[in-house]
């Protein structure tokens, strides 16, 4: 049977009626809502299927994705970093260039005449930044040999710099920096965790990241009420929030970032209800996760979901 509720009174993303009410073992269901081009827009449908076999994924960190996983991310969505390689006379030397990458992750670099001569067959890195909406900025250093690539290689290259760059450039200028290691930090200010070469080319870089600051610049857009609620509800909080952004988004789930009435800045990670492939499977976890918050904060569905408790506080900076 039917609620009829008043518009106002609903969660944002969620303007009409459900067409089948959420299972309470909603952490083992697989959700899917109507096509809708915005989160904001209705009215969408929702309905439940299971799923047989879970979804193959990989290992992760206490709900995150690896760190693995995350220079690979961050090295797909980045095409400029800082080459930093030693000179005659021993200094180091760091100067911006562009790259691509090739399947396994491997840097690409496109250097002139002056910079290829300081750089070729010596050990140098790589230092790539992304900024996640102005308030978190993940990086990778990749460390390695710069080489010249062999005449079979370099035309595979080229193929791999003109699919990234839509242009082509002339194949003497291309270098690959080869992964020996890689340093992922989460932010500024924050200890780094090395990274193994093995470990960094086996790993896949997240499904979502072609979309993830679009759905993350529309959410905290149009949904503010709902990264609210999110935190109250799926956060282990002796608080009402007052102010909140979401970060970031990938298969595993999410990271917000908010504040306290006394206005102490907090980081949280709010998983999904199951891994996700693709966008449609974020938008449709996203909408279920705020229909039931929006349930639960009204008493009409009691919290049966076990909520983050991991907390990490930002001194450094806020909202």
């Amino acid at each position: 049977m039917a609620t009829h509720l008043p518009t106002s009174s609903l969660p944002s993303t969620r303007l009409s009626k459900i067409a089948l009410p959420l299972s309470k073992s909603w952490s083992r269901a697989q959700f899917a809502f109507s096509k809708s081009p915005r989160f904001s827009i209705g009215p969408l449908k929702c309905a439940v299927s299971v799923v047989s076999e879970p979804i193959q994924s990989e290992k992760t960190n206490n709900g995150k994705p690896y760190p693995a996983e995350v220079s690979r991310t961050i090295m797909e969505l980045s095409s400029v970093g800082t080459l930093s390689t030693p000179t005659q006379d021993g200094w180091p030397l760091g100067f911006g260039v562009r790259f691509a990458v090739d399947p396994h992750g491997t840097p690409v670099l496109f250097l002139n005449d002056a910079t290829s001569k300081l750089s070729v067959n010596c050990k140098s890195s790589i230092h790539v930044q992304l900024e996640q909406y102005g308030l978190r900025t993940p990086q990778c250093t990749i460390q390695g040999t710069l080489e010249k690539p062999e005449d079979t290689t370099a035309l595979k290259l080229h193929s791999v710099w003109k699919k990234r760059f839509g242009h082509e450039v002339d194949e003497d200028h291309l270098f690959l920096l080869s992964v020996e290691r890689v340093l992922q930090l989460e932010d500024f200010a924050e200890d780094g965790i090395w990274v193994t070469s093995s470990d960094y080319k086996l790993a896949n870089p997240d499904p979502l990241r072609d979309f993830a600051e679009r759905m993350i610049e529309e959410i905290n857009t149009h949904n503010r009420e709902d990264i609210l609620r999110f935190c109250n509800i799926y956060v282990d909080l002796d608080f009402q929030v007052s102010d909140a952004k979401m970060l970031w988004v990938d298969r595993l789930g999410f990271d917000v970032r908010f504040r306290s009435p006394q206005n102490d800045v907090f980081e949280a990670r709010i998983p999904f209800p199951r891994e996700v492939a693709d966008e449609k499977g974020a938008k449709s976890s996203f909408n279920c996760m705020s229909q039931l918050a929006w349930e639960v904060e009204k008493n009409f569905h009691a919290a049966e979901f076990e909520k983050a408790k991991q907390l990490k506080k930002i001194e450094y900076t806020g909202l």
